[in-house]
């Protein structure tokens, strides 16, 4: 570490500088790590080509689209979408880390590559979903448009120990998202493309996730509250997306991403990972914030189970009536 760790629970001890700086060498540990871990990989090897042809306007050939012509499920089809329109905001995302973390060194290295990572999420996406005519391209772009020209403000801009402890998550959550996407799309082709950009995604976790756990370390009170605000606050970056909040519904139906995918897998792994409930020789905010993190998440559980029963409950209507059509 570049600075000592004592116990240190105050914010006008710990500024954002000097936490910048204290993790520096952690930050530098985990991309060497990262570095050697990952592999390069081609979005164009993964889009089916073959299946393409021209769309309407400047082509006298061009073919209008049909939903006819898309191998994906509807949930499927609202999933991709929601996905894409997520990926497409990297400029804006970018611009919050880079701006948080800065341009030198270790850090800016890092805001880089990890950048240059994501951008091949959002190319080979587009590229399947029009080369497969899975989705309707006209509203794709509307979509994107209008998602794009609204920007984004991350909620945790204000503190780095917060945009690190929500990144942690979230990165998490969208490889959740993602793979899950894949499988009940009911494509082969997109299920293996979204496997390959869920593998980066759980890179970018484990990334922030150490240096989350190295946080802890320097400064436990503060990361503490950081997470508790983090979990108790937590939304998807997506939320901007025109309709959202209907396509989230519908995708929790249809077991993409819902309350208890989030609950188990997504917020349940990295509190397991930081042994979150046995960290001692916290101060009273710390104490506390442990305390309603331990309250919430019990809480979220029981609202899972809630929303588990009223799944199975429509899977079981649903199923009777197919038996009586």
């Amino acid at each position: 570490m570049s600075l000592t760790s004592p116990h240190l629970g105050s914010p006008s001890v710990w500024t954002d500088a000097r936490l910048l700086y204290a993790l520096e060498e952690v930050v530098e540990k985990e991309l060497n790590r990262h570095l050697k871990v990952t592999k390069d990989w081609m979005p164009h090897e993964y889009v089916p080509w073959s299946d393409g042809r021209n769309f309407p306007g400047f082509f006298e050939d061009g073919e209008a689209w049909d939903k006819e012509q898309s191998k994906v499920t509807e949930v499927g089809k609202i999933a991709l979408v929601v996905n894409l329109l997520t990926e497409d905001n990297l400029p804006s995302y970018h611009h919050e880390i880079a701006t948080l973390f800065g341009r030198e060194g270790a850090w800016g290295t890092w805001v880089h590559r990890w950048t240059a990572e994501e951008g091949r999420h959002g190319i080979v996406m587009r590229d399947y979903l029009l080369a497969s005519r899975a989705v309707d391209p006209d509203k794709l772009e509307q979509f994107r448009m209008s998602h794009m020209s609204e920007g984004f403000e991350s909620d945790n801009r204000h503190s780095m120990l917060h945009s690190i402890a929500y990144v942690a998550f979230q990165e998490l959550a969208t490889r959740i998202s993602h793979r899950n996407t894949g499988h009940q799309s009911g494509d082969p082709v997109c299920d293996r493309m979204l496997a390959r950009i869920a593998t980066d995604e759980n890179l970018h976790m484990v990334f922030y996730r150490n240096l989350l756990k190295a946080a802890f370390e320097l400064a436990p009170d503060l990361t503490m509250q950081a997470v508790r605000d983090v979990v108790v606050n937590f939304r998807m970056p997506g939320h901007g997306i025109p309709g959202f909040e209907r396509a989230a519904a519908q995708m929790a139906i249809g077991e993409v991403y819902n309350m208890r995918i989030h609950h188990d897998d997504v917020l349940q792994p990295v509190l397991r990972f930081l042994k979150i409930m046995e960290i001692d020789g916290l101060g009273p905010e710390g104490l506390k914030a442990q305390e309603e993190l331990g309250l919430f998440m019990g809480g979220l559980d029981a609202e899972a189970s809630k929303f588990d029963e009223k799944l199975a409950a429509r899977k079981a209507r649903m199923a009777a009536r197919a038996q009586h059509a």
